[in-house]
């Protein structure tokens, strides 16, 4: 018996990738490439490449600091953008694999998807969406942090998929690996915003509509697996979609947490404030252009240099910024 190792580089894995994944996969050696051409790696495909720059980055790593529903909660196990994001990439990557899709390449979308988030969650993105002209979307936000602020050279097919990863965007994404990122995000968020909530004590599983329980059970894994079945169900060739029972199912949900839990009557107050902060901040570094850090200070508008660095704040540190003014 040979006991060596055998190194399985780059070439094996893109031919390894024609044989074990399907024809409606996305193949790393099909990839469109970076902007800036670049040798490629000796042992890694396009998208691992991609999915390693991203988990290295800064940006990535401020997500651990970053709200999900709950703004600076003082409790150790409230879902954080980190978290989350973890979850989405655990879901995305199941998925992929099950139906015989890219999974370096669903992974390395997943884990980008929410780099750009404001801090305080949607609080946050809405104000900023209010102070520009043009409005402000943070999953194309995330697509700048990764082409000109901390600029990766990504692939063309995981910034697609990042950028288009929201629901709003009638524009799905070009590869099925994106559309599972969109699904993934959906099912996480949902599943672990409802155990946060019983948590929290604003919900109670008897609050949740017997049509949702009836159909998905019991909130956590139950949930989880019942909506990833649903996307196995309906996905063929043609594309990546879920059963329309679940996927009903699954707007009800989304619907009844948007009444009961994101835009409650209670968080009404907490929500003016942190929008106060961002906008506080924002209007004071753009009056004071000369205290952003240099990778901030570039040939945009003085507003758009500091909305940039807001949006990249975590919740802590824009309290913190905020704090002085």
């Amino acid at each position: 018996m040979n006991d060596s190792f055998i190194l399985r580089d780059r070439n094996w894995r893109e031919a390894n990738e024609r044989v074990t994944l399907s024809s409606n996969a996305t193949f790393a050696n099909n990839s469109k490439g970076r902007e800036i051409n670049e040798e490629p790696d000796l042992f890694r495909t396009v998208f691992e490449r991609d999915r390693d720059r991203i988990i290295h980055s800064k940006a990535f790593r401020r997500l651990k600091h970053k709200t999900q529903v709950f703004i600076n909660p003082d409790g150790d196990h409230f879902i954080t953008r980190m978290s989350h994001t973890l979850q989405v990439t655990q879901i995305g990557r199941s998925i992929a694999r099950t139906l015989g899709l890219n999974p370096d390449l669903t992974e390395a979308i997943c884990l980008g998807h929410d780099v750009g988030h404001s801090p305080f969650g949607h609080t946050g993105e809405d104000a900023l969406a209010e102070i520009l002209e043009d409005g402000w979307s943070h999953s194309e936000n995330s697509v700048k942090i990764f082409k000109q602020i901390e600029p990766l050279n990504l692939s063309y097919e995981t910034l697609n998929g990042i950028k288009f990863h929201p629901w709003k965007y009638e524009e799905s994404p070009e590869t099925p690996e994106g559309m599972v990122c969109r699904f993934s995000d959906r099912i996480a968020y949902l599943t672990h915003d409802v155990e946060d909530a019983i948590r929290a004590g604003i919900l109670n599983k008897n609050d949740i509509p017997k049509k949702i329980t009836k159909i998905l059970g019991s909130p956590g894994k139950q949930w989880i697996n019942n909506l990833i079945s649903g996307v196995f169900k309906a996905s063929t060739n043609t594309g990546i979609d879920m059963d329309s029972e679940i996927l009903e199912c699954m707007n009800e949900l989304r619907d009844f947490m948007f009444e009961k839990v994101y835009l409650r009557e209670e968080t009404i107050k907490e929500r003016g404030e942190a929008k106060e902060v961002v906008e506080k901040l924002v209007s004071s570094f753009e009056k004071n252009p000369d205290l952003l850090p240099e990778q901030y200070r570039t040939d945009q508008t003085d507003l758009q240099n500091a909305v940039d660095y807001v949006a990249g704040m975590t919740d802590r540190f824009a309290l913190k910024e905020f704090s002085k003014l």
